[in-house]
C-alpha cells in the first residue's frame, strides 16, 4: 500500500553505478541525487549515454546501485526480497522503446498478458478490463489485430494500453516519442500528460524531444557526465545559464559535450607504428 506521508514516489540518494569494462569500470552515474514526486510527469534528459535508461532499470530493480539507495516509495530497491521486489514492480507499468510487443499475440492479448500472468480474474473481466484501456488509448477497435498490422504509432498505444493494464502508481516510458511522425507524437504526448492526470499516477518520460516532452512535463532532470546538470521546470531549464544544459537545450553544436569520443591525440594515433603495422595489413 502507497505512503502518501512520502511526497516523492521514487528519490535517489548519492547513487553511483558502473557497467564493468576490460578497461575499467565505465562510471554511468556518479553520487546523483533525484526526486520524482507523486502525481507529476517528470522528463529525464540529457545527451545519449548519459545514464538515462539506466535510472529506469535501478528503480526496476533490474540493476543494483554500487553506492547509495533507489527508494521507491520510501523503500530502499536493493534491499527487497524476491517477493518484495515483484510486489513492487506490479505497481510500476513500462513503456518500452518501440513498444516491445509480443509479435505472435494479437493487441488484445498483449494488453490482457499482464492481467492473465498476475491475477485470477474472471475471462468476463479480463476482457471489460482490456477493452476498456484500449479505449483509453483509442484503439479498442483494433483489439483483433496482429502487431504486425498495426503502424508504429498504433503499436506504442497498444503498449501504453498494456502500461496501465494493472492500474500502476508509476509508469515509466523510455523514449516514447522514438521514430513517431507528428501526428503519432503529439498524440502520445497527449495521452501521456491526460493518463496521468485522470488516473493520478507518476509517470517519468525518457525522451530526446525537447518541444513535446517540455509542453507535457512539469519537472526536468537533466542528466550529463554521470551528474544531475539542471533539475526544475521546463521554463527553470530552458533558460538555465549552465552551458551544457544550455548546449543540450538549443541544440548546439559546439559545447562541453564534445562530438569526438574521448580518445588519443590525432597524430599520435595515426603516427603510431601499431596504427602503422594495421594499414600495412589492410
Amino acid at each position: 500500500m502507497a505512503d502518501n506521508s512520502v511526497s516523492s514516489l521514487v528519490e535517489l540518494k548519492e547513487v553511483t553505478f558502473s557497467y564493468p569494462g576490460s578497461s575499467g569500470d565505465r562510471v554511468i552515474l556518479d553520487r546523483v541525487s533525484l526526486t520524482v514526486p507523486r502525481g507529476k510527469v517528470t522528463a529525464l534528459m540529457g545527451a545519449s549515454g548519459g545514464g538515462k535508461t539506466t535510472v529506469l532499470r535501478l528503480i526496476g530493480g533490474q540493476q543494483q546501485a554500487n553506492r547509495g539507495e533507489v527508494l521507491f516509495d520510501g523503500k530502499n530497491m536493493a534491499s527487497l526480497t524476491q517477493t518484495e521486489l515483484y510486489a513492487a514492480r506490479r505497481r510500476m507499468g513500462m513503456l518500452f522503446q518501440f513498444g516491445a510487443l509480443f509479435t505472435d499475440l494479437s493487441v488484445f492479448d498483449n494488453v490482457a498478458f499482464p492481467l492473465r500472468e498476475h491475477t485470477r480474474l474472471p475471462a468476463s473481466l479480463i476482457r471489460d478490463i482490456v477493452l476498456m484501456k484500449l479505449n483509453a488509448v483509442g484503439l479498442r477497435g483494433a483489439r483483433d489485430l496482429m502487431p504486425s498490422e498495426v503502424s508504429g504509432g498504433m503499436a506504442r498505444r497498444v503498449a501504453l494500453a498494456r502500461a496501465i493494464v494493472l492500474d500502476p502508481e508509476l509508469i515509466m516510458y523510455d523514449e516514447p516519442f522514438a521514430g513517431l511522425d507528428p501526428i503519432s507524437l503529439g498524440t502520445a504526448a497527449q495521452l501521456i500528460r491526460q493518463l496521468n492526470d485522470t488516473l493520478g499516477i507518476t509517470s517519468i518520460v525518457v525522451s530526446h524531444d525537447l518541444e513535446e516532452t517540455f509542453r507535457i512535463a512539469d519537472q526536468v532532470i537533466v542528466l550529463a557526465n554521470g551528474r544531475v546538470a539542471a533539475q526544475g521546470t521546463p521554463d527553470e531549464v530552458r533558460h538555465s545559464t549552465d552551458p551544457l544544459v544550455h548546449q543540450f537545450v538549443n541544440a548546439l553544436a559546439e559545447g562541453p559535450v564534445k562530438f569526438h569520443y574521448p580518445g588519443p591525440d590525432v597524430a599520435d594515433d595515426f603516427g603510431s607504428p601499431a596504427a602503422s603495422g594495421r594499414k600495412g595489413r589492410s
